[in-house]
């Protein structure tokens, strides 16, 4: 039996009340950690599509998102400069997709800077816009938005996105944080 003096020892002594708080802290710990699961996977999710996105785009003939007629200009070397992209994702279909694999449709923004060596990024080749990548396929279809005699770019962009979307390409690019990365990457890659 406990008698009330020894008790009371214990109740006085501060290393078993710092681990009764330890223990708490822990327990509290878990259980958040727990609950915030599913709500970081649709941030891997988008994590994913981007780094898909830029892949997709840096290893595709830049003549598959080309805009209003520019390439670059190969010179006299046979081998092709690399493609540095920057993207930004404004949504995919379905939009309850968990998965990659999931995902059918992703409409985005791109901005890509062919790295010709020693060219610096102000004079690069770019090609930039709204984009649809269909990823439905192999390799995935790459649709970039552009006007055409009949119609205006903005009428365009309708046309292929949808409105919640379309309204945010009217309004956002890239990120700062994504822009720093792609100059980074281009600077790399051009000998800069």
């Amino acid at each position: 039996m406990i008698s009330r003096e020894s008790f009371a020892g214990w109740y006085r002594n501060r290393l078993v009340w710092v681990v009764v708080i330890l223990l708490a802290v822990l327990a509290g710990t878990v259980v958040l950690v727990n609950r915030a699961e599913p709500e970081a996977e649709p941030a891997d999710l988008q994590a994913q599509i981007v780094a898909r996105m830029r892949t997709t785009l840096e290893q595709a003939d830049p003549g598959q998102h080309n805009h209003a007629g520019h390439s670059a200009q190969q010179g006299d070397t046979a081998e092709k400069p690399p493609v540095i992209c920057g993207v930004r994702v404004y949504g995919y279909e379905p939009a309850e997709a968990t998965a990659l694999a999931d995902v059918q449709k992703v409409y985005g923004f791109h901005l890509c800077g062919v790295a010709e060596q020693k060219r610096p990024w102000d004079v690069a080749v770019k090609l930039a816009g709204p984009v649809i990548m269909d990823m439905s396929t192999h390799p995935p279809g790459i649709q970039v938005v552009e006007a055409t005699a009949d119609v205006m770019f903005v009428d365009r962009l309708r046309e292929m996105f949808p409105a919640k979307y379309a309204t945010l390409a009217q309004k956002e690019a890239l990120t700062a944080a994504e822009m720093a990365d792609q100059r980074r990457r281009y600077d790399a890659a051009a000998g800069l």
